[in-house]
């Protein structure tokens, strides 16, 4: 199974006729990106990415649950804090969500036992996966992947506290759709509906064996129609997602259209960071992506783990006060690793 994750700085960009660096300038809404809120604040760029820490800021620890890997983590702002949902495995493979908090991004607390673990049959022994979290209105929505050592699947479940779970079951059936040819990943849902409709990035598998990205709609959260007969975003032969394209945390609403960063792997399974554009609109129609990764593996700890160099982007929060926004991911499948991208405030950006 594919399992996610990318650190290199760029600022060229892919675009149908200009420089996509420059264009990169967002209207956030007036707290945290995953908030739908009415009204945005401010015109900021998307500036480079820069490690927040050297080194992991969660790691595997003891010899039941969470002791070989605590990875691909999703977050969100509760309450002044952050609190991050994280994939924990134990050493038979079984993945469960664990729940840590801080109040500055860096140290987190863990609690001792998971939120969420594998009690279903399509979660059956290989557990509770990579999480993707996103609110609308008292609730929060968690999508996550359903492994049984067989099907991968993609599935959906909400709360009130980020404690306390209730399943709502597989969302995206594996082997179904317009192009997908096996499983379902990674639904990253946009916040705030579209012409009265819930939109959602997600993985499948193409007839060639790539993973690709693709896109479906909903009227309420629980039952999905796919939105196009082809891969919304398509893998690049030749280039650092010719292998997989997968998405990363949730989308945000810019005043370029809607942002999302995703995890891009090359034909050797290197795991990058890119970022595409789709319009603000039209959730099918994409605008741009980036030519060049982001962010890619460079430290000994990104590059050597259960799976070698990955870095893949789940959760992402922006910090007003500092002007910043914290990137959260997974590093070799093994370790949480945060990246800061600063948001720069512009007043003519070009186009």
């Amino acid at each position: 199974m594919t399992i996610n994750h990318g650190s290199i700085v760029s600022r060229h960009f892919e675009q149908s006729e200009k420089s996509l660096f420059a264009f990169l300038s967002l209207i956030l809404f007036t707290s945290v990106w995953t908030l739908a809120l009415a009204t945005p604040t401010a015109d900021l760029l998307f500036g480079p990415w820069t490690r927040a820490s050297n080194d992991p800021i969660l790691s595997p620890q003891g010899t039941t649950w969470e002791s070989a890997g605590t990875f691909n983590p999703a977050v969100v702002l509760y309450k002044g804090k952050i609190v991050m949902l994280y994939r924990a495995q134990d050493a038979a493979g079984t993945s469960r969500l664990g729940y840590a908090e801080s109040t500055d991004g860096i140290h987190f607390t863990r609690r001792l036992e998971p939120v969420l673990s594998p009690e279903t049959d399509y979660e059956k022994d290989g557990g509770v996966e990579d999480p993707r979290l996103q609110k609308f209105g008292d609730t929060y929505y968690l999508t996550y992947t359903g492994y049984n050592k067989k099907d991968a699947q993609l599935c959906l479940a909400t709360s009130r506290d980020l404690l306390h779970w209730q399943r709502k079951g597989v969302i995206l059936p594996a082997y179904k759709g317009n192009w997908n040819k096996g499983w379902t990943k990674s639904g990253a849902i946009a916040p705030a509906k579209i012409d009265g409709k819930y939109w959602m990035y997600w993985l499948g598998t193409a007839a060639d064996k790539t993973d690709q990205m693709g896109l479906s709609y909903s009227d309420d959260l629980l039952h999905w129609t796919e939105a196009t007969e082809t891969p919304v975003l398509p893998r690049r032969p030749g280039m650092f997602d010719s292998r997989v394209v997968e998405p990363g945390p949730p989308p945000i609403f810019t005043s370029r259209g809607i942002l999302l960063i995703y995890n891009g792997a090359d034909d050797h399974l290197v795991y990058r960071t890119g970022i595409a554009i789709f319009d603000r609109n039209d959730p099918r129609k994409l605008i741009s992506r980036t030519d060049q990764p982001v962010f890619a593996p460079e430290k000994e700890w990104e590059k050597v783990g259960q799976v070698p160099n990955v870095v893949f982007v789940e959760g992402m929060v922006q910090m007003m006060r500092k002007n910043r926004f914290l990137c959260y991911y997974g590093a070799a499948d093994k370790y949480v690793g945060v990246a800061e991208a600063p948001a720069t405030r512009v007043t003519n950006a070009s186009h």
